[in-house]
């Protein structure tokens, strides 16, 4: 298993110039120092605060200038809290695995500030997700567009939330110059980022499941347009109208990417921090996602849909998803760290009720790089063991097992994003001379 090569489908990751040296504070407001504390800043620091940690704690632990051991005792109460959580067992691993450190203490914490400050080095990035982690590739949710110096190894997803929500004349409609005054316009504006970018992205990525119901009408343009002409008139409209011309650029945005041929990323399930904010979730909409799902794949048989997070905690609805729907495809990217044995148990199901074609396993759904690694190694002993425990429980053979493992961890991936044909592509691309 550990020898198989992995594909990742789905991380938040910087490019690695952004953080060489001290050039990156990375956070929602910016607000993450660029040391030791920085592999806590992504999900981590959400167990950090559910477990009590108080906002003035939390700031000084992030906050850049404050010494190392200063930092571990505030951390030190809440660790005993959180240390067994997903979250933070990608933490450890990574600490362990990267710097050798076995266990986080105030003898330790010093020795871990220096080994995260020599990791950071030019190809620091190959070393970890290539070598240590035996990870192929990557594809990288930036915003709107990942424009890395290693296009053919952090592959980029097209985030198109905006296009949806944020209708205007802003920075999409001036990067195609085009000064929107009619609904048609915006068409314009969409079809040029699709045009310029549509060939060189591996995916499109949606996540407005954070902010709203997934259950998009088909309405047509003379429904919406008076909608946007409101809206372009700097009139507030009401909620109801406001969803018609979501809904109907949701609609045009997902037919630009399934004329080309693009699968479309959607977010579902819980729901991280946004906006700096932890204590918040419309459960009762993640609830709905499963169904939601159903009429998106009615609603568009050609469209290619890739569901998120094994929609946790529904993710028993979502086996119905994906074993109905011929263009359903399961991404168990960020499960891993949700709920290890949740993700263990899913893909264990997955196997025996669904075509194992329409899986994919892994995506860390990371900012840090580091923890790419220890997450891996969390999805990796998961695979292992749903595998072994349908052998042991009479329901594949050994041999059909061991067959699972390449098209689960890499073949999956390069079928459904057209691998190898996007990276010959992409191998000499300069995003600046598109």
């Amino acid at each position: 298993m550990f020898k198989t090569v992995l594909i990742d489908t789905h991380e938040h990751l910087p490019d690695e110039k952004d953080r060489l040296g001290n050039r990156l504070i990375i956070g929602d407001k910016g607000d993450k120092s660029n040391d030791w504390t920085f592999l806590f800043s992504h999900y981590l620091d959400s167990d950090m605060l559910s477990a009590g940690m108080s906002a003035n704690d939390y700031k000084r632990f992030f906050s850049p200038g404050i010494d190392p051991l200063e930092k571990w005792k505030i951390l030190e109460p809440i660790w005993q809290r959180i240390k067994h959580t997903g979250f933070a067992q990608a933490v450890r691993i990574t600490i362990k695995e990267l710097y050798g450190i076995d266990e986080l203490s105030e003898h330790t914490v010093i020795q871990l500030q220096k080994a995260y400050k020599s990791m950071i080095a030019p190809g620091f990035y190959k070393k970890i997700i290539q070598q240590k982690a035996n990870i192929e590739s990557c594809q990288v949710n930036g915003y709107p567009i990942h424009k890395s110096e290693m296009p053919d190894f952090l592959l980029s997803d097209f985030w198109v939330d905006s296009l949806i929500t944020d209708v205007g004349n802003n920075e999409y409609a001036k990067a195609a110059n085009i000064k929107p005054a009619s609904l048609t316009d915006w068409h314009r504006v969409i079809d040029w980022w699709f045009n310029k970018y549509g060939k060189y992205v591996v995916a499109i990525k949606i996540s407005l499941a954070y902010s709203r119901n997934i259950d998009f009408l088909s309405i047509p343009a003379e429904v919406a347009e008076p909608v946007f002409n409101e809206i372009i008139g700097g009139k507030v409209v009401s909620a109801e109208d406001n969803k018609k011309l979501e809904d109907h650029l949701f609609w045009y945005v997902v037919g630009q990417a399934t004329k080309l041929d693009l699968p479309v990323k959607m977010h579902l399930g819980y729901h991280a921090q946004w906006n700096g904010k932890n204590d918040q979730m419309q459960l009762s909409a993640v609830r709905n996602n499963p169904a939601d799902a159903c009429r998106l794949c009615d609603e568009s048989k050609d469209t290619r849909f890739i569901f998120l997070h094994i929609g946790y905690p529904y993710y028993e609805e979502m086996l119905a998803v994906a074993k109905q729907y011929a263009n359903a495809t399961i991404d168990m990217c960020w499960s891993w760290i949700i709920n290890p044995v949740a993700a263990k148990d899913f893909l264990k199901k997955f196997i025996v009720t669904v075509p194992s074609n329409k899986i994919l396993v892994f995506g860390g759904d990371l900012k840090p790089v580091e923890c790419v690694l220890g997450h891996s190694i969390i999805a990796r002993n998961g695979i292992s063991k749903a595998l072994a425990e349908l052998v042991e429980e009479n329901y594949i053979s050994l041999n059909e097992a061991l067959a699972l493992v390449e098209p689960l961890l890499n073949g999956n991936a390069r079928e459904i994003f057209r691998l190898e044909e996007k990276r010959k592509l992409l191998k000499n691309l300069d995003w600046n001379r598109i």
